[in-house]
Parts: structure tokens; C-alpha cells; sequence
């Protein structure tokens, strides 16, 4: 089994990624390999609505300039997906919009390429507008028609300059708890 996570903030190895790789180091412990891939300074492009993923059928975007493809590929090869977001003006980073904008394109253009995965949200947020953000990611996997498992709480952590959320005791233990319940999901499905 495999989750891909991608950090959709413009910050290298920032807050979104360290949220990330506490809800990773539960899924690892438990077997599962991970990746974490970081959009930052990735090239990936808004959807521009020209329905080729729905004309050709072939699983593919038909912009083919940037990275969509490749990680709409991975997103189809994983058995679990993790999305994390830095909270912009109440939302997702433009990154991570971008990518779900297309990916949820293709995969409901190709008979629901992501049905039945597993897939989770984690949020960054200095003060507010959190909830809103993790809103939009989770909307992307129910959408997908994908399973999101819970946590103790909302997977949000609070933070501002790179480290921060370190310091957000509940938001580690939501990371660690969402990571154990998304492993005994996966494994429940894979039995």
C-alpha cells in the first residue's frame, strides 16, 4: 500500500509539510510506504475548462506543459492521497487548487479513477479561515467519490513562521491520530 501526500504550500518543508509528515510517520509505522511531493516551485496550471480529459478518455489532462499529468498519475497509482494547504484569503494555496481542479476533471471524465481511495486534508493557518480550506479539500475527495477518515479533531495546525505548529500540541496529536485511523482504514480495505 501507498499514500502520496502533496504539500500544496509555496513554502519549501514549511508548516504544511511538517503537518504532514507527523500524519506520514503514523502510516509508516504502520507498513505503508509514503511520499511526499511539495508543489512548491512545481509548475502545474489552473484547469482551463477545454474537456479533453472527457473527449480522449485516455486518464490524461490535455495540457501537458506542467506537472498535472504526472500528479494526477500518482494520485491514481496511490491507495491513499493526503492533500495539505497553507491557508490563503479563507482557502487552498493556488498550488493545491490547481491540482484538484484538474485531477477532479480527469478522474470523473474516466469512469472515477479515485473511487473508493482513501484521501485526507491537512490545513496550515496562522489565526482563521482554516475551516474554509479544509472544507475545499475535503470536498475534492468526497467529490471523487473517496473515503475520508477522521481524526479527534479538525486536521488543522496553527502556526506562522516555518516550525510554529510544533508548538500547536492538539494539532500534532490530530496528525498522529488522523495518521493511525487513515492505516487502519487502509488496511481494513486491502484485507
Amino acid at each position: 500500500m501507498k499514500v502520496i501526500a502533496f504539500n500544496g504550500s509555496a513554502r519549501k518543508d514549511g508548516n504544511t509539510a511538517i503537518l504532514l509528515r507527523y500524519v506520514l510517520g503514523e502510516l509508516e509505522k504502520e507498513g505503508i510506504e509514503t511520499e511526499l511531493i511539495q508543489l512548491s516551485g512545481q509548475q502545474i496550471h489552473g484547469c482551463l475548462a477545454c474537456r479533453t480529459c472527457a473527449t480522449r478518455k485516455d486518464g490524461r489532462c490535455g495540457q501537458q506543459d506542467d506537472m498535472g499529468n504526472q500528479f494526477i498519475d500518482q494520485m491514481v497509482a496511490a491507495d491513499g492521497i493526503l492533500l495539505g494547504s497553507p491557508t490563503y484569503v479563507a482557502d487552498v494555496s493556488p498550488e493545491i487548487k490547481a491540482l484538484i481542479d484538474r485531477a477532479c476533471l480527469v478522474v470523473r471524465a474516466n469512469g472515477g479513477l479515485l473511487r473508493r481511495k482513501v484521501g485526507a486534508a491537512v490545513v496550515a493557518v496562522r489565526r482563521a479561515g482554516a475551516i474554509h480550506a479544509f472544507d475545499s479539500l475535503n470536498h475534492f475527495f468526497l467529490i471523487s467519490e473517496m473515503i475520508v477518515p477522521g481524526s479527534s479533531y479538525w486536521n488543522i495546525g496553527m502556526g506562522w513562521e516555518k516550525g510554529d505548529v510544533e508548538r500547536d500540541d492538539e494539532a500534532i496529536k490530530t496528525m498522529h491520530v488522523l495518521g493511525r485511523n487513515m492505516a487502519w482504514l487502509l488496511k481494513k480495505l486491502h484485507a
